[in-house]
């Protein structure tokens, strides 16, 4: 079979054949870190990770960059009204990115580039653009010239003369003041310092990066100068993803990425979600219950699964009727991923893993080759799990199951690993909570384990720990002091 990928920039869908052969070079933008992850961010980073994960079981060896971006206006705003620092603002939200994003089951990319990490990088790409013709400065600031780029408008298909400035809601303070530019459209590179503001020497003067050089940059410093996959929401497309390859392509003279690939919008009750309108989700308030619409605690293995419920490149739509859809879907493919820990030493089932069903992997890849089409996919999950819990019901009532034991095993064995290729996983309670009696000096024992696992940003296991603690009537409190602890 051969996988098919849609791409955005030729508006069809193409043989996936990767520069390298046997190698994917993947990269997607990654979030402005200012404020807690929503939605819209859960449902990019679980589609790419996803991508990811079934690009490496197809057998490509991924190297996946996602980057931070940490200075920008909207983290500048976050630190003075705070009375903090643009520094720590980023930290503290890179921080919370991954304590609930790693909650989505998403693993970690290879690399996460920070922009202030790459500022020479960057100052020599405008430097390179500069040379070619393709930038200007003007006062210090620096901007690129579109009219110099003769395909610019390519990947978002809008003419020139039709585009207008700041869509995606980012809007430069320079683009308000048109009297520097050559032409309306063109964009900032390099923006001169402002007083109070970070900024860094250049040969321009001090100042800082543009928003769209950034990703040009990084992508070039870590992975090349050209890439098999450009990932990132639709919303991107214009004006960043088109600022992207303007830069890169005018610069080193071939394409920037071989396939542009873009997430849907997420939607609440029908409508864009956004601060305005009120209807802003952010990924902690669903899992802890703290959205109004549902005010229920979430598992994020159903929030995961609502995700890949519906195609990539669909728009998605949040609604509480949704969640509780997806919440008794996770619970019957939940029963199937348990069934072994359940009925598996009743059934005789030994350690050594059973071969997979041949025709079921075969159905499933050929899902997941049709440009990723994981509802597809879970269709087939579902009726593995489905089958298990008919076959548990019957053992239960009868003391045997009409099909064979051995053939149960292999159904088991076979939903496990595909339902992993997508980031569905299940942990029996047994298995993970802490004996009970647990005295003073074992608990303290466990506190520290779980500073050790929050200093090594192993979110997932400082949160295991915690809610182990709290199933046995033991509640942490955390403060600057230290972490204290209560029985209830």
């Amino acid at each position: 079979m051969t996988l098919i990928v849609y791409n955005t920039l030729t508006r069809r869908q193409e043989p996936f054949e990767p520069i390298e052969p046997g190698k994917v070079k993947m990269y997607c933008c990654g979030v402005t870190v200012y404020d807690y992850c929503h939605l819209g961010h859960a449902r990019s980073y679980i589609v790419w990770d996803t991508i990811r994960q079934y690009l490496q079981w197809r057998g490509y060896e991924v190297r996946y960059i996602q980057n931070f971006t940490d200075i920008d206006d909207k983290i500048l705003n976050r630190a003075k009204e705070t009375g903090s620092t643009m520094e720590a603002v980023a930290n503290r939200f890179i921080d919370e990115y991954f304590e609930d994003i790693r909650r989505l089951n998403v693993k970690d990319a290879d690399e996460y580039p920070r922009v202030t990490e790459h500022i020479p990088e960057i100052q020599q790409l405008i430097q390179d653009l500069q040379t070619k013709d393709f930038a200007y400065t003007v006062n210090g600031d620096v901007y690129y010239r579109v009219e110099r780029f003769p395909t610019y408008g390519k990947l978002s298909g809008r003419k020139l003369e039709d585009m207008q400035a700041g869509a995606s809601g980012r809007v430069d303070a320079e683009d308000t003041e048109g009297n520097k530019k050559q032409h309306p459209f063109d964009f900032a590179l390099w923006k001169s310092a402002k007083p109070g503001e970070p900024a860094w020497d250049s040969p321009w003067g001090k100042g800082r990066p543009g928003w769209h050089i950034e990703c040009s940059a990084m992508i070039r410093s870590r992975l090349g100068e050209s890439i098999d996959i450009h990932g990132g929401g639709g919303d991107l497309i214009f004006p960043h993803h088109e600022n992207e390859i303007a830069q890169s392509e005018a610069a080193m003279n071939q394409p920037l990425a071989r396939y542009w690939t873009h997430n849907g919008m997420v939607m609440v009750d029908g409508q864009k979600m956004s601060k305005s309108l009120g209807n802003f989700i952010t990924i902690r308030d669903l899992l802890d219950g703290k959205w109004s619409m549902h005010p229920q605690p979430v598992e994020p293995m159903a929030v995961r699964l609502f995700v890949l419920q519906a195609h990539y490149r669909k728009p998605l739509d949040f609604t509480d009727e949704a969640i509780a859809t997806a919440e008794n879907s996770w619970k019957t493919l939940k029963e199937g991923l348990l069934f072994d820990s359940q009925y598996g030493e009743q059934l005789g089932w030994q350690q050594d893993s059973p071969p997979l069903i041949p025709e079921i992997v075969e159905r499933f890849q050929k899902s997941g080759d049709d440009d990723f089409n994981f509802p597809t996919g879970l269709a087939v999950l579902f009726e593995l799990a489905k089958e298990l819990r008919r076959e548990g019901n019957i053992l239960v009532h009868e003391g045997q199951t009409k099909i064979p034991s051995e053939e149960l095993h292999r159904q088991w064995h076979t939903l496990v690993t595909l339902a992993q290729v997508l980031g569905l996983e299940a942990q029996a309670e047994e298995e993970t909570s802490i004996i009970d009696g647990l005295s003073d000096a074992e608990i303290e024992a466990l506190i520290e384990q779980r500073q050790e696992a929050r200093k090594n940003k192993n979110f997932a296991e400082s949160d295991r720990i915690r809610d182990d603690l709290k199933a046995q009537g033991i509640t942490l409190i955390d403060s600057k002091e230290g972490t204290r602890w209560h029985r209830d």
